[in-house]
């Protein structure tokens, strides 16, 4: 069998779930990835065979999706031309992780292909939303990568064809403890945003994962971390408690291990609302922003114990015998 795998790479969670779900591709034929997307930081560890910026994310200073620079760096008629160049007749098995060219590709050439991942949940009805819809954000949910085929992943089992998420093998195998210090993680925020708000928390120790930097260094009570996944699995594993954004794999893998959990979900993007929604439903602290006027309920929330949420880990043979199927 040959495999074509589409990866977006908007985020770091689409490769990080790559990187576990690789090795069993491989088990069942000859694996080609293709990688689009420029907003990832993290390094796959699998081979690319095919690259394409493809449609990208852009953010402001301070947690915000940037309309205007996301909008204008689309140039849609690339995206077409790559669509028609890839290749995808040639496989026999396309698995498209919310990926557009490879989703595009098919449609021109009349190819059958499974979305697969966190996107593909939302194609129930029955997947938490905000208490505002966004009839934008369901659109593009529903019409970005369309397939023949979804296989949802999500923190419940939602409807028969969501799964649980999957879970990197170095946390199935930890056994977690609390060293008491707060992990930070949000991509969309600038050193400046909250720096000053994680200072006042001395003396609490915070691991700070921040892009750009490329070994750790340490300022008062803070030490900042390049975004990379031993550093980052090591600390979620010791860590009191995780702040981040409103991502899929990061918020699983913080359940997952029972750490105390907040987060922030990017505004205007809509997929993360919906996760904070589903996040609220069992026990998970939300918040819209973090800055100055918000930081006491951040402090307030420090205190409160974790949810007491289970969740449960994907048996990924399973899955992709139902994708199969």
């Amino acid at each position: 069998m040959k495999i074509l795998y589409a990866v977006q790479a908007t985020g770091n969670g689409h490769i990080s779930r790559a990187h576990q779900l690789y090795p069993y591709l491989r088990e069942m034929g000859e694996t080609d990835i293709f990688l689009s997307g420029s907003n990832a930081s993290l390094q796959p560890d699998f081979p690319v065979k095919y690259r394409s910026k493809g449609l990208s994310l852009y953010y402001s200073k301070c947690g915000k999706l940037d309309y205007w620079k996301t909008i204008t760096s689309i140039r849609y008629h690339k995206v077409i031309k790559e669509a028609k160049d890839l290749p995808v007749e040639k496989y026999d098995l396309i698995i498209n992780d919310f990926e557009h060219i490879t989703s595009r590709s098919c449609q021109i050439k009349k190819i059958p292909s499974v979305q697969f991942g966190h996107q593909a949940s939302f194609f129930s009805k029955n997947t938490p939303r905000p208490s505002s819809r966004s009839f934008v954000g369901e659109f593009l949910l529903q019409n970005y990568a369309p397939a023949s085929k979804y296989v949802g992943l999500h923190f419940d089992a939602y409807d028969d064809f969501i799964f649980s998420p999957i879970i990197k093998k170095e946390f199935l195998e930890a056994k977690p403890e609390d060293h008491g210090y707060l992990t930070v993680y949000l991509p969309a925020y600038d050193h400046d945003c909250i720096e000053k708000i994680l200072l006042e928390l001395t003396p609490l120790k915070v691991h700070w994962f921040v892009p750009n930097i490329s070994e750790p260094f340490t300022k008062n009570n803070i030490t900042f971390f390049p975004v990379d996944q031993k550093y980052f699995n090591k600390s979620l594993i010791y860590c009191h408690a995780l702040l981040t954004g409103g991502g899929f794999e990061t918020p699983a893998e913080a359940l997952f291990l029972k750490k105390k959990l907040l987060v922030i979900p990017i505004e205007g993007q809509y997929e993360q609302q919906c996760n904070a929604a589903a996040l609220e439903k069992v026990g998970v602290k939300k918040m819209a922003y973090l800055n100055e006027s918000t930081k006491q309920e951040f402090f307030n929330w420090l205190k409160m114990p974790p949810s007491t949420f289970s969740l449960l880990p994907n048996h990924i043979p399973q899955t992709l015998e139902y994708m199969m199927g």
